[in-house]
């Protein structure tokens, strides 16, 4: 019996291994079993399993976007949104403080941050970016392994059929290090359910011992796989369904603890159930997804998809099928759940999805303009009746993904031709330039992600120089972490003679004007101009003027005009890149723009050689230039917020903005209330939500003169003054009579902006500490990142009141309490360090630190119990003698009330007895005259009840 299950031990980890990376055609049958149900009704039949036999609760599927929980870019797995149950910190009102049996089928996504899929995507016949996950879950000890194990054999085995000599169990099978014994109860139940003793195999805690984090709950899986081989020759295995049985919780010290109540979360993946139930090796070949691949197939006239992998795969034909199925039904998927292409986090993955699968279907599959659009009243029909948001989104999702597949199309063709350029000058061993593919990417201004650089590469059988690659990422994020310092102190400058030989050479100032050049789609999004100028001069890295520079040279460029917004009135310059008109395949990156005495000054990296009087074409980071564009508009309505809250003479002391958030320095008498603070992201909210007109015009600085309420900096403003007004056109604003200027934001401004209110989206204030005396400072971030901001603040909020409503019922011991205490102050460290609604913050902070003193308070009452209890038990054990020698535990002695101690007290009561004392906050010893021993006694008990 040892030989034979070490035999199958061996077989099973390498087929899991193996698994799921399948190789072959995926059209081969391998199951006898009765003909397929569809993809509607397995799920529909997981759903009815659990709500009719087993009386559970059905549950809608979460947003895919996570709610509250910074950690994760997507939700990624079916337990997410059920994490503060097995935290203990759901809210004791809401409707999930009552779960007890639930089950779902629930969007995941997993792309980007440590699960991602993203890479494997089409390389295999099983991964994919968005898929569904049936899970079952039972909270608070409802039912725990047993029935779990029951139901999970039942449902595959008699509902859906599958033979059970065809299944295969792993189980934990302990951990030494960790103190854990194996789970054979977990073992014994699927003996008893007609598991075979052959198919059963005992892991370790990597492969089946499950974790939240690095703390919180945790503990044993027991998981379900599926013999792809049909009991031909060894094993081959693929995972169905994950079994979790929660019962312990992992300490900050590493130490597991059990847990006063125990859960069961299961997961299994329907793509991967179907493929077993439609007999087909390949998760891509089930009826989620033919649909597609017809749709595909009609849409861009490819050959018909094969199914092939690897080798077999000529041209990658079926590879690119794969990707763009996926692709589309998940950026189908996010969009209706809100999470839209952009330049950071979940969104700036999203547009890398998007761009992979533009890339995929024109280049591989030939694909026609506007092509992945069509697909999406595919995805719609397939998934909307099961996620009604696909439906009632549907014409958004087109919208976005044409557009964003429009602008990315421009980008890849001129991609690829600096690619074959670029390749037509190295050598067979050479490695791919890094500054060129730094060009291409989105940090450079293209916009083609670096992973589908080095795919295009890799395709070529081309190396990409890493090293290079590494160095240039290190550069831009030392870049971006000097965005908030002054221009000035940045990067390449014009000194007073370079200036001075300007002037005498007559070479006017830089026309930066068509910087304004930008107008609104029709379907919401923004389109900006290029710009075509001459260069009038080069620069070194040292400042020096030159006439020309070399390939791979830092330079800085001074050119009759541009499109690209320089530094100044606390907006981050623009950066992007430019091309020599008639040389397109070269990208010259732009860092940033600077002004210097009226000219601009372009700071680049040139991949070849310019020289001065070359034409040249400008190109700014467009969702750079419209994240600068949100926060800008944006602080001039906080700017407005804040006199409307704080009162009409509220003065602006400096402002400093980039796409990730703005900061603005406001003269106050006090630092911000809570209420305050609330109310002005109030104002905001009320501005953004009605969608005001943004009117920007030039007029003579005269007329600026004396208008109430216009908002204006101690600064030298041009003649004539760009004016910018919110909801109000500038001639109505400017009218002293009207007193528009009182009632909105209106404020003199060089500055780029939106269109249109609505774009902002949201607003919330993180950040806010005095900077001097009468002086505040306010860190806000809006759009995606506010209402993130928003989640996180409620989640810590429902957690600060569950912790609140444990310690309203008591802690039954010592440990309890003390656990409840560490809880707080985790809770404490979140609070002031989460992205978080700063008034909420406070709040927040203010409830703890009662919290956090009650929570002691409780452990001191308990300690002196304990105390006086033990006291008892020794006189009662030791009830005669001049002194009792014993053993006290200190397990449970606090280290929260460190004013209290041994140390403490003997020297307390030894000083007014004249001598000394010494020892420990355990154990303490002293000296002194015992002429006044009353004295000393009623030292004692005083200290102690002070103390106490």
């Amino acid at each position: 019996m040892a030989v034979s299950m070490a035999t199958a031990a061996g077989r099973l980890r390498r087929a899991i291994r193996r698994s799921p990376l399948l190789g072959g055609l995926s059209r081969r049958p391998f199951s006898s079993m009765p003909p397929p149900a569809s993809a509607t009704a397995v799920r529909d039949a997981f759903l009815s399993f659990f709500r009719d036999r087993h009386g559970h609760r059905l549950v809608p599927s979460a947003s895919v976007r996570p709610r509250g929980d910074p950690s994760l870019l997507f939700v990624n797995a079916g337990m997410n949104q059920f994490k503060p149950i097995f935290l203990g910190t759901v809210d004791p009102r809401s409707e999930m403080a009552g779960f007890r049996r639930v089950a779902n089928s629930q969007k995941c996504v997993r792309a980007g941050g440590r699960h991602s899929d993203l890479e494997d995507v089409g390389r295999d016949l099983s991964h994919h970016t968005f898929f569904e996950m049936l899970g079952n879950w039972a909270f608070g000890g409802e039912y725990f392994k047993e029935e779990a194990c029951s139901m999970a054999w039942e449902l595959l085995t008699r509902v859906y059929g599958i033979p059970e000599d065809r299944l295969w169990v792993s189980y934990f099978g302990g951990d030494a290090k960790a103190g854990l014994d194996p789970d054979l109860e977990s073992r014994d139940i699927w003996l008893s359910l007609g598991v075979h003793a052959s198919h059963m195999l005992s892991c370790g805690p990597q492969e089946n011992f499950w974790e939240m984090g690095d703390t919180g709950p945790c503990g044993p899986c027991t998981e379900i796989h599926y013999d792809l081989t049909g009991r031909v020759g060894a094993p081959q295995l693929v995972e169905l369904w994950n079994l979790v049985f929660i019962q312990h919780n992992r300490e900050a010290d590493g130490s597991l603890q059990p847990l006063p109540q125990r859960h069961v979360d299961t997961g299994m993946g329907l793509e991967r159930l179907l493929a077993v139930l439609q007999g087909t090796r390949s998760t891509y070949d089930t009826d989620l997804f033919s649909p597609l691949l017809n749709a595909i197939h009609q849409g861009c006239g490819a050959p018909r998809y094969l199914g092939r992998v690897g080798a077999a795969d000529e041209g990658r034909t079926d590879m690119a099928y794969r990707v763009v199925a996926d692709h589309i039904r998940t950026l189908s998927i996010c969009i209706a759940d809100g999470v839209c292409p952009g330049m950071s986090g979940a969104p700036l993955v999203l547009r890398q999805i998007l761009r992979r699968a533009v890339r995929f279907s024109t280049e591989v599959l030939r694909a026609p303009p506007g092509f992945l659009s069509s697909l999406v009243p595919v995805v719609v029909e397939t998934l909307g009746d099961t996620y009604p948001e696909l439906q009632k989104h549907s014409a958004q999702i087109g919208s976005l993904v044409s557009e964003d597949e429009a602008a990315f199309l421009a980008s890849l063709q001129r991609g690829r031709r600096i690619i074959d350029r670029t390749l037509r000058r190295l050598g067979p061993s050479d490695l791919f330039p890094a500054e060129v593919a730094w060009s291409l990417s989105l940090s450079g201004g293209l916009g083609l992600p670096l992973d589908l650089v080095e795919l295009m590469l890799e395709e070529k059988g081309v190396r990409l120089d890493s090293a290079g690659l590494t160095r240039l990422a290190q550069e831009e994020a030392q870049h971006r972490s000097q965005q908030a310092k002054p221009a000035q102190e940045q990067g390449l400058q014009l000194n007073v003679h370079a200036l001075g030989e300007l002037r005498r050479r007559g070479v006017p100032p830089t026309d930066d004007s068509p910087k304004y050049n930008y107008s609104l789609r029709p379907s919401g999004g923004y389109e900006f101009c290029a710009c075509e100028a001459q260069v009038l001069q080069l620069y070194t890295e040292n400042g020096t003027a030159v006439a020309s520079v070399g390939k791979g040279q830092h330079c800085g460029l001074l050119l009759d005009k541009t499109n690209f917004y320089a530094e100044q009135g606390g907006q981050a310059s623009d950066r992007g890149y430019l091309v020599r008109v008639g040389q397109e395949d070269v990208l010259f990156p732009v860092a940033r723009a600077q002004v210097c005495g009226g000219f601009i000054l372009h700071e680049a990296v040139a991949p070849e050689g310019l020289k001065v009087g070359d034409q040249v074409q400008l190109h700014v980071d467009e969702a750079w230039r419209l994240g600068c564009m949100e926060k800008h508009t944006a602080t001039h309505l906080l700017n407005w917020a804040l006199r409307r809250v704080l009162g009409p003479g509220t003065e602006q002391r400096g402002s400093h903005l980039n796409p990730e958030r703005l900061r603005f320095d406001v003269a106050t008498q006090a630092p911000l209330t809570p209420e305050q603070l609330r109310a002005v992201e109030g104002a905001v909210q009320e501005a953004v939500g009605q969608d005001e007109a943004v009117y920007v015009e030039e007029v003579a600085l005269a007329h600026t003169a004396r208008v109430p309420g216009l908002r204006s900096l101690d600064e030298v403003y041009p003649d004539p003054v760009r004016v910018v007004s919110v909801g109000v056109p500038v001639a109505n604003a400017l009218d002293p009579a009207s007193q528009a200027a009182l009632q909105t934001s209106v404020e003199l401004c060089c500055g780029t902006h939106l269109l249109r209110t609505g774009s902002i989206g949201d607003l919330v204030i993180t950040g806010e500490r005095q900077l001097s005396k009468g002086t505040t400072r306010l860190l806000a971030v809006t759009g995606e990142q506010a209402q993130q901001a928003r989640e996180v603040g409620q989640a810590l909020a429902q957690e600060v009141e569950a912790a609140a409503e444990r310690l309203s019922r008591g802690s039954r011991d010592v440990l309890e309490a003390q656990r409840l205490s560490k809880d707080m102050g985790r809770l404490t460290d979140a609070v002031d360090t989460a992205l978080m609604p700063q008034w909420q913050r406070q709040e927040l902070q203010a409830t703890l630190k009662v919290l956090q003193r009650r929570a002691n308070t409780a452990i001191r009452k308990l300690e002196t119990g304990q105390a006086a209890q033990k006291t008892q038990e020794l006189l009662q054990r030791h009830s005669e003698g001049p002194l009792i020698v014993d053993t006290v535990s200190t397990e449970s002695l606090s280290g929260t009330t460190p004013a209290f101690t041994a140390e403490a007290w003997a020297l307390a009561v030894c000083s007014h007895m004249g001598g000394k004392a010494w020892g420990s906050p355990v154990v303490a010893q002293g000296t002194g005259t015992t002429a006044d021993l009353e004295g000393a006694l009623s030292t004692a008990r005083a200290y102690a009840l002070n103390q106490l």
